[in-house]
């Protein structure tokens, strides 16, 4: 099945055509500026994407496509297929996601004006937490912030680490069904999951992306008062706040650079204030590695993905010469090696395999658009 997998963003459309059968990427793009200059909508940005798949493609059609959806709330577990009630829906869950459901809802709705006989789906990133007990997902707040505002973890990233526990389960000869393991996804935006059974018991990221880990530009976990206190002594509003948390925090507002790459440069040169930006990111990470060995009742692997997982072997030594309490011992010439393949970079006397697994979104939200199309006629 040739499957177009398309993100779209309130200013951005990032798309890749993927042949399910082959795995190869025949045709991928990002337009940017949206609504800017030249590009004046969505509409525009999907015609120079049609442009270029015509170009790439030749004669072959696109037989479906999945769209990446941020949010799915609590109604959307699994994959589904998209006609306007789930559009709707999805825009319905945009204060939840401001700055994403709508623009993959302005998106959803401009190809299926100009492709209505495409089958189109969405794949949610939250989807995969919904196997959270409700200890795990309740936050210890009155219940009517539960039942009438939606207020509870959701966790995000889902995607990938659903896809990252598959291959890494098969890596280590383990049943996915049977597998535990703590996955960490680093990238600007970063959170770590919990997996049980292979299914997620645990996520760091909660109500909204800004819960967790340390990130480029998001602060993760800080004392609530904090916030309140700020604003009601008037340092700062609530947009401000909420700008400060998001968008000037992090390895950011430690050190002025959200860039890891840099940060170690910077770290090995005497860099005091990199040093400590990559100190109280590897210091949370350590400890939600920690807790959740707990929660999953003994990892089978620590798991290392996305961007900066994938590819700063020195914040993996970072996060793992902490974790000697675990057992936890790196191969350095393992570690610092660079590849594209999944791989155990721990030393045979680790208590915990630890592995770099390369995730690739795209790629599973074409295989869950397969599955779903091809597994359910009627969807």
């Amino acid at each position: 099945m040739l499957v177009l997998v398309i993100n779209s963003g309130s200013s951005s459309l990032k798309f890749q055509a993927i042949d399910t059968a082959s795995g190869d990427v025949l045709s991928k793009g990002l337009i940017e500026q949206i609504g800017e200059g030249p590009i004046a909508d969505h509409g525009a940005a999907i015609v120079i994407m049609e442009d270029q798949l015509h170009k790439d493609l030749g004669e072959r059609e696109v037989q479906a496509v999945g769209h990446r959806v941020v949010h799915g709330g609590e109604r959307f577990s699994q994959p589904v297929r998209i006609d306007y009630e789930i559009v709707r829906a999805i825009e319905r869950l945009s204060p939840l996601a401001p700055l994403h459901n709508p623009a993959h809802a302005l998106g959803m709705r401009e190809l299926m004006e100009r492709w209505p006989d495409t089958p189109q789906v969405a794949v949610f990133d939250t989807s995969f937490h919904r196997t959270l007990p409700e200890y795990a997902w309740r936050y210890a707040l009155p219940d009517y912030l539960y039942k009438e505002h939606g207020v509870r973890r959701y966790g995000f990233h889902g995607t990938s680490h659903d896809y990252v526990t598959g291959i890494a389960a098969e890596l280590l000869g383990h049943d996915r069904n049977q597998f535990n393991a703590v996955i960490a996804h680093l990238g600007n935006g970063a959170s770590v999951t919990a997996v049980k059974n292979g299914r997620s018991v645990d996520t760091s990221m909660g109500y909204t992306p800004l819960e967790g880990l340390v990130m480029g530009t998001r602060s993760g976990d800080v004392d609530p008062s904090i916030i309140t206190q700020l604003i009601v002594r008037g340092i700062c509003s609530a947009e401000e706040m909420d700008s400060i948390l998001n968008k000037q925090s992090g390895l950011k507002g430690l050190s002025g650079s959200n860039d890891m790459r840099s940060l170690v440069e910077r770290a090995a040169e005497g860099d005091d204030a990199a040093e400590l930006a990559l100190s109280v990111a590897a210091y949370r990470l350590q400890k939600y590695v920690g807790a959740y060995h707990v929660a999953v009742g003994g990892a089978q692997a620590l798991v290392f993905t996305a961007g900066i997982g994938e590819n700063s072997w020195q914040f993996r030594e970072r996060v793992c010469s902490g974790l000697g309490a675990l057992g936890v011992k790196l191969d350095m010439p393992t570690n610092v090696t660079r590849s594209s393949e999944p791989r155990v970079i721990s030393a045979l006397d680790s208590a915990i395999p630890v592995l770099v697994v390369p995730t690739n979104e795209e790629e599973a939200i074409a295989g869950l658009v397969k599955e779903l199309l091809n597994g359910n006629a009627e969807a």
